[in-house]
């Protein structure tokens, strides 16, 4: 078996969103539970934008997985994580997960990553990752990405419950948190006020 290279899509890669989107569509069914819905020109944008994770075998589509922007770029999400049946039980999604949070925290540095799951392992990727479990409240509130939640067949927990409850947990990764200190508010603000200083 030929080695599963992860890599940063770009371009040449649109020619496998078909599959990608036929896998992602089947692994929900499978799993009972819905995924955001997307057409083959969102991910193949994602792809042109260095906004995708791909994982091939030789030529043969492995995984993939995407990055999306909420809130004015607040908010990160890597979404679509998908390991083709084939290349399942080798750490492959894990693999996929650490690239595009890599590449989101790279791209996005100040940025909070979040994760709205129902499926343990990447529940257990993101724990490992740094991401804590959080009330909705916490996440992003850009109508377009709770748009994303139509799609699903639990959406109607979501809407009885005013979006503060679902299937889903949410997980979330804060750049803030991770600093070996934390500075004071009264620090940040005069920070705040040279850096506004210097840019007029």
């Amino acid at each position: 078996m030929e080695e599963i290279k992860v890599m940063v899509a770009d371009a040449s890669h649109e020619k496998y969103v078909d599959i990608i989107l036929k896998t992602i569509e089947e692994a929900a069914k499978v799993r009972g539970t819905g995924i955001a819905k997307r057409t083959h020109e969102y991910l193949a944008t994602k792809m042109k934008e260095a906004k995708a994770v791909i994982a091939l075998s030789g030529d043969k589509f492995a995984g993939f997985s995407y990055i999306e922007t909420w809130g004015n770029k607040q908010y990160v999400t890597t979404s679509g994580l998908i390991v083709h049946p084939d290349f399942r039980g080798q750490g492959l999604a894990k693999r996929i997960k650490d690239m595009t949070f890599t590449l989101a925290r790279t791209r996005w540095p100040h940025a909070k990553i979040f994760s709205l799951t129902s499926g343990a392992a990447v529940m257990a990727m993101n724990t490992q990752l740094g991401y804590q479990p959080v009330t909705f409240a916490d996440l992003t509130d850009d109508e377009a990405f709770w748009r994303g939640c139509e799609g699903c067949i639990n959406v109607d927990v979501l809407k009885r419950t005013g979006r503060k409850y679902c299937i889903c947990t949410g997980m979330l990764y804060d750049p803030e948190e991770h600093l070996p200190v934390k500075l004071p508010q009264e620090v940040i603000d005069r920070i705040n006020k040279i850096d506004k200083k210097d840019n007029h």
